[in-house]
């Protein structure tokens, strides 16, 4: 540019001739020469228009160059396709899963050079991204209308539970026009996670998005029926007949197509579990996640000028109404074998004994499995995901136990009963466990909670610590209220049967220690 400059200021205004300044600069004269004729064609131009513009473009303008004909010097043709061919290599192999398994620019330098071409790194480099760029993909901005569509995907993330280490499923939503979020912590990434997930969410925001989008996920598409067509799953179904939603799936490997959520997954996995990442129970961990989602949805973006809670009362308004609760869960008829138990998923969980070798009902939740015997319902069992496990409630085996009192002490029913009762039996039943089976008894036949039974415990090892028994422990659960008064007359009634009932029990510790004395 400077000489350009230069050669234009010695030739109009030093009126130098061609020959000198080619001289004086050390330049051919034909370049001289191209120089100034292209500045008084550009000038000429400039007249016939009338205006300034064409001679101050080129003067202001640095000199350009036809580079379009020469050949590259290293470059060469059949480099080219070598490297082409170790291109088309790395897109297989991202075909195939083994993305961390491609070829870098500098592994195909090195394989360049391992055949005997002398080229340099940077022009691999340039020559590589040359074609990236050709070939990129152009993307089409999208508006969406309120309550229309919302995105879901799953996420995997690892935490502490109680000191050991667990992996877990987030089932991630987030509105595509307010980018609001919402996350539920599963253990499985399975059909009854997918379906609750859908319940909470629904009932968290109070009504039903018009359509629903989804990657290419196995709980969501049953089968692909064609290029592009896919069938979806019977749990998806049913959660649209419910829920009344439109689905849509995303092409294999875009997603893009729901790029919302996408970025939502990293953003609330690492905003909830970056900085902590120990919990002492599921529930607590699922506490500090939808805290910490409830603050990011609280926050104003730049861009829409409101938060996404700002967002979604706009939406609310749009939203189909809600159904209520779905129920979701799988049934399952099983077997009770010898020890009063059925097996589900590896892990057995026990019943009533006289249920043996009879076929119960359950209802397998995400959480949690209820059992029917002949359309009655018998109990609940918090649902376990560990391996050969067993899950054990002692008030099943107690008509077992009141024949067999000596099997009690070393049963895995009483190592896995409340530690009220597993205290009760140590201190004061170890060597007389018909005892302690009559009390359990007791409480069962009369809808007595364990909780109920620790105070009564409690009381009468302070009023007579020496001298506990199942009778004691009986009359004194059994005199216990939990109806609460109607009238100021009738308050006083459990006052004076409780009172009396310790003035027997007193009676009763002065006759035994007197007997003793004699």
């Amino acid at each position: 540019m400077d000489t350009k400059q230069e050669i234009l200021r010695r030739y109009f205004r030093e009126c130098d001739s061609e020959r000198k300044i080619a001289r004086d600069l050390q330049l051919n004269r034909k370049t001289v020469k191209k120089y100034l004729g292209e500045y008084l064609e550009a000038k000429e131009k400039s007249e016939e228009e009338g205006t300034k513009e064409t001679l101050q473009d080129y003067s202001t303008s640095p000199p350009d160059y036809d580079v379009t004909g020469r050949p590259k010097r290293k470059l060469t043709l059949e480099i080219s396709v070598l490297i082409r061919e170790q291109m088309e290599e790395n897109e297989r192999k991202r075909q195939n899963g083994l993305r961390k398994q491609i070829k870098r620019k500098v592994d195909i330098h090195e394989y360049l050079l391992s055949l005997g071409y002398q080229i340099g790194y940077t022009t691999v480099c340039n020559h590589i991204r040359s074609q990236s760029i050709s070939e990129r993909e152009a993307f089409i901005r999208q508006s969406y209308l309120p309550g229309e569509e919302c995105e879901f995907d799953w996420a995997e993330t690892k935490l502490k539970i109680s000191g050991v280490q667990k992996r877990f499923f987030l089932a991630v939503f987030t509105s595509a026009y307010g980018n609001y979020r919402y996350a539920r912590l599963y253990v499985r990434q399975d059909t009854l996670a997918f379906m609750e997930s859908h319940n909470d969410f629904f009932a968290h925001i109070g009504g039903v998005f018009h359509e629903m989008v989804y990657d290419n996920m196995r709980v969501a598409i049953a089968e692909f029926t064609g290029r592009t067509e896919k069938r979806p799953t019977v749990a998806l179904t049913n959660l649209s007949g419910w829920f009344h939603f439109r689905w849509r799936f995303c092409n294999v490997r875009r997603g893009n197509e729901k790029g919302h959520v996408e970025r939502s997954v990293e953003f609330i996995r690492r905003k909830a579990f970056s900085h902590t990442d120990e919990f002492g129970s599921h529930e607590q961990a699922q506490d500090h996640l939808m805290s910490t989602i409830k603050k990011l949805n609280n926050l104003s973006t730049s861009s829409a000028g409101k938060s996404p809670s700002e967002a979604l009362a706009e939406e609310k308004k749009h939203l189909w109404k809600y159904p209520g609760e779905m129920e979701c869960y799988l049934m399952s008829s099983l077997k009770i074998d010898k020890y009063a138990t059925f097996s589900y998923g590896t892990n057995r969980y026990s019943v009533p004994d006289y249920l043996v070798g009879r076929i119960v009902d359950v209802k397998v939740y995400a959480n949690r499995l209820k059992v029917y015997h002949n359309n009655l319902y018998l109990y609940t069992h918090e649902r376990n995901y560990g391996t050969f496990q067993w899950q054990l409630d002692i008030d099943h085996y107690l008509t077992t136990l009141s024949r067999k009192p000596g099997a009690v002490h070393g049963s895995v029913a009483l190592e896995q009963a409340p530690a009220s009762i597993r205290l009760l039996y140590q201190h004061y039943f170890a060597s007389h466990p018909r005892g302690f089976i009559d009390i359990l008894l007791y409480c069962k036949n009369n809808d007595i909670q364990h909780e109920k039974l620790e105070d009564a415990v409690n009381r009468l090892s302070r009023l007579c610590p020496l001298d506990i028994s199942a009778d004691k422990i009986i009359a004194l659960v059994g005199n216990q209220s939990d109806v609460m008064p109607s009238s100021p007359s009738q308050a006083k009634k459990p006052d004076e049967i409780e009172d009396l009932s310790f003035r027997q029990l007193q009676e009763i510790t002065l006759l035994a220690e007197r007997r003793i004395n004699q």
